[in-house]
């Protein structure tokens, strides 16, 4: 296409039109994808939903490392000393 373009043998028009068919062929599948995103509210939910599992997960992780280092005795006293000064 260069070379032609370079010999006058293809003209702009011509050159635009097959660059806009190219791009249009790249980025089709990639516009049918994210259609089937374009649900109103649809990214709100995972983005919420998402973050209350983590926020479990994130709960269990400290509990769960007292428990294996034996510290839960001395967390449950630490705590309830804290809580006093509420």
């Amino acid at each position: 296409m260069k070379e032609c373009y370079r010999a006058g043998r293809v003209g702009d028009v011509e050159v635009k039109r097959k660059l806009a068919a190219a791009l249009n062929r790249f980025l089709d599948p990639i516009r049918e994808r994210r259609a089937q995103f374009d649900i109103p509210g649809l990214v709100e939910e995972i983005i919420v939903q998402g973050t209350q599992i983590v926020r479990e997960e994130t709960k269990k992780t400290p509990h769960e490392m007292r428990m294996a280092m034996g510290f839960t005795r001395v967390w449950n006293h630490l705590e309830a000393e804290a809580g006093k000064r509420k």
